[in-house]
C-alpha cells in the first residue's frame, strides 16, 4: 500500500493523451455561447464559432474510430456530433431574423430564419473549406507558412464573424 501511495504522484506527472469526448465540453461551449450572446455578440457570430467547433469535434471523433463498420460511417459520426452539439444550445440562443430573397415572386419573398442555425452552418462550411483554401494558397505561393492550416481557418472564421457582427 505504501509503494502505491508513493508512486501515485509520479503517475500524475506523466502526461497522457486524452481521447475523450464529454458532454462537459459541449456544456462549456454552450455556456460560453450564451454568455457571449448576453454580452451583445451577434447570435450569428456565436453560431459561426459553435458550428466550426462542432464540425471540428465531429471530424476528430470520426478519425478516432479506427474500425469502419459501414461505408458512410465517418459522415454519420460527423453529422451526429455536429447535431448533438448544436441542438442542446439552440433553446438558449433564440434569435430570428429576416432573409429577403429578391428573385422569388414579383416583389421578392422574406423568410424568417434562426440566426444561430445560420451562423452554425456558415461556421461549419468555413471549417470544411479551410483546408482547400490552404492548399490553394500553397499552390499559388509555392511555399507553406508554419501553422498555415490553423491560420487560414481562424482568418476565415474571424472575417466571417466581423462581417456578421457589423452587417447582420
Amino acid at each position: 500500500m505504501k509503494k502505491i501511495f508513493l508512486a501515485l504522484p509520479g503517475f500524475l506527472l506523466i502526461p497522457k493523451i486524452s481521447l475523450a469526448h464529454c458532454p462537459l465540453c459541449v456544456a462549456g461551449a454552450g455556456f460560453l455561447a450564451v454568455l457571449a450572446a448576453s454580452f451583445g455578440v451577434s447570435t450569428v457570430v456565436v453560431g459561426i464559432f459553435i458550428g466550426a467547433f462542432s464540425l471540428a469535434l465531429g471530424f476528430w471523433v470520426a478519425k478516432m474510430i479506427k474500425k469502419k463498420y459501414f461505408q458512410a460511417q465517418d459522415a454519420l459520426v460527423i453529422a451526429v456530433i455536429f447535431l448533438s452539439t448544436i441542438w442542446p444550445i439552440m433553446p438558449f440562443i433564440v434569435h430570428y431574423g429576416p432573409l429577403y430573397i429578391p428573385f422569388i415572386g414579383e416583389y421578392g419573398t422574406t423568410y424568417t430564419i434562426n440566426l444561430f442555425i445560420l451562423g452554425s452552418i456558415i461556421g461549419a462550411l468555413l471549417l470544411f473549406i479551410a483546408p482547400y483554401v490552404s492548399k490553394f494558397l500553397t499552390q499559388k505561393t509555392g511555399k507553406r507558412i508554419p501553422y498555415q492550416g490553423l491560420t487560414v481557418t481562424f482568418v476565415l472564421l474571424i472575417i466571417a464573424a466581423l462581417i456578421a457582427q457589423f452587417w447582420v
